[in-house]
């Protein structure tokens, strides 16, 4: 059986926000060294070799990462439902340009890199081929909109050498 999505006519509360992620992770040290050790996320907490939760800033955690279900495991198939990619949002344009160094460093390949309009992304695969998206979002009033005030949100080779000279000029 399958459900109906309900619809509503009071949208969600301004502010609500997707506070954190966890992802079901083969190797839980190979994964740390990806998102601890190329990104630069902090470790907060860990339980053994099956759970950990890493951060940005102090927060408790942005990213929990575990193996209960599947150590040794492996990435699902291509047709499969499941997370599409987790999106990591840096503050600044020099905080995107820093992580694509740090991204290019490690040798981890782009799968791409996009221009939106509101944003700039780069897109990538953690060891678990989880997709990974960072990003930095431009001030709302920059957003490019239609004649009615709608957004017009659309995707653009990223120039990445100009995003480099963003980390230059901070």
């Amino acid at each position: 059986m399958t459900a109906e999505p309900q619809s509503t006519s009071r949208p969600i509360i301004a502010g609500t926000r997707i506070g954190h992620v966890h992802l079901k992770v083969a190797d839980l040290d190979r994964a740390l060294g990806f998102y601890c050790g190329v990104l630069g996320f902090e470790l907060t907490q860990r339980y053994g070799a099956q759970a950990a939760f890493i951060s940005a800033g102090g927060y408790h955690h942005h990213i929990g990462l575990n193996t209960w279900e599947s150590k040794g495991g492996h990435p699902p198939p291509p047709g499969s439902t499941g997370l599409f990619h987790t999106a990591i949002l840096y503050p600044t344009r020099a905080a995107l340009a820093d992580a694509l160094v740090r991204v290019v460093e490690a040798g981890i390949p782009l799968d791409g890199a996009s221009d939106h309009g509101v944003s700039e992304a780069l897109y990538l695969r953690d060891p678990d081929e989880n997709g990974v998206e960072l990003y930095w979002d431009r001030e709302q009033d920059k957003w490019p909109r239609n004649a009615d005030g709608s957004l017009a949100m659309y995707t653009r080779r990223l120039d990445l050498d100009d995003l480099l000279r963003a980390r230059d000029a901070a």
